[in-house]
């Protein structure tokens, strides 16, 4: 016989995490490892600890359950104020992944506000980096390229590393060419080095070669065939490089591709499903 927690627990697993304008339903994946079993044990020792509610937030979010970290963010913010820009950070960038852009644009713009210099850092490079990349994302995908160039110019004034650098300076190449600004996207471009020592973010720093002419579509489809992250990813720079360059038909080609996969959280992804909204 099913008990009523464990056909709560059902029903909340068959309940989508996101449901597209198109009718799209995309859930979370199941924890096997147990993460968030784990996480909320430790926090239950201490329920108002914040480095467990952030661990909590993570571990939800780890297994695609967006909505939960939205709601353990939520409870970071009640618990420990100084703490804020943080937990706004965390949450704004949750609500980008559960397409609720408004709200990641009023967390995040929040969190820009405030004086990081009253709160720990939560990573070497600060928390700083971090707000501004989402907020620009959020502006990004709403459509305001111009707002999203000028947050992607301030998480570059915070980068820490030529992983940072990428990642910011390709959303900033690609605000401002949607933005109408040729002349200030080639001035990013040149400030990127074929000997810059990338770890972890060679699919930014390939559509930026791209981008450059130092790269071809055929190098960037055979980094997009390496997994479903890289499809969306590395397509969707590829995508936006026809955009500007006028070529609709083959971007739009391109987003369909990234949003026929699996991997819906990537930014990449949730860029490709609102371009097709504005340009279907």
């Amino acid at each position: 016989m099913i008990t009523a927690a464990v056909a709560c627990l059902l029903v909340a697993a068959q309940t989508p995490e996101v449901v597209t304008p198109a009718g799209r339903r995309f859930f979370a994946r199941a924890d096997t490892a147990g993460v968030v079993a784990r996480a909320e044990s430790t926090l239950a020792r201490a329920p108002r600890d914040v480095d467990s509610l952030l661990a909590l937030g993570r571990a939800q979010a780890s297994v695609w359950r967006y909505r939960d970290a939205v709601a353990t963010y939520t409870r970071a913010l009640d618990a420990e104020p100084l703490g804020t820009a943080i937990f706004l950070r965390h949450r704004g960038h949750r609500y980008i992944s559960l397409r609720r852009f408004p709200e990641a644009i009023a967390d995040l713009e929040r969190a820009a506000a405030w004086d990081t210099s009253k709160y720990h850092c939560e990573s070497v490079r600060g928390p700083s980096f971090d707000v501004w990349y989402h907020l620009g994302l959020a502006y990004y995908l709403t459509g305001d390229f111009t707002r999203a160039a000028a947050a992607y110019r301030r998480t570059l004034v915070s980068a820490r590393s030529p992983d940072d650098t990428v990642a910011a300076s390709d959303w900033l190449w690609m605000s401002l060419r949607r933005a109408g600004d040729e002349v200030a996207a080639a001035r990013v471009l040149a400030s990127i080095a074929d000997t810059m020592r990338v770890q972890e973010n060679v699919p930014y720093y390939r559509r930026l070669q791209l981008y450059a002419g130092r790269r071809t579509e055929a190098d960037l489809r055979a980094l997009m065939a390496t997994g479903d992250l890289e499809r969306a990813t590395v397509g969707y720079g590829l995508a936006t490089w026809h955009l500007v360059q006028g070529d609709t038909a083959a971007a739009r080609a391109l987003w369909r591709e990234i949003v026929a996969g699996t991997y819906w959280p990537a930014f990449g992804f949730i860029a490709a499903e609102t371009d097709l909204q504005r340009m279907p």
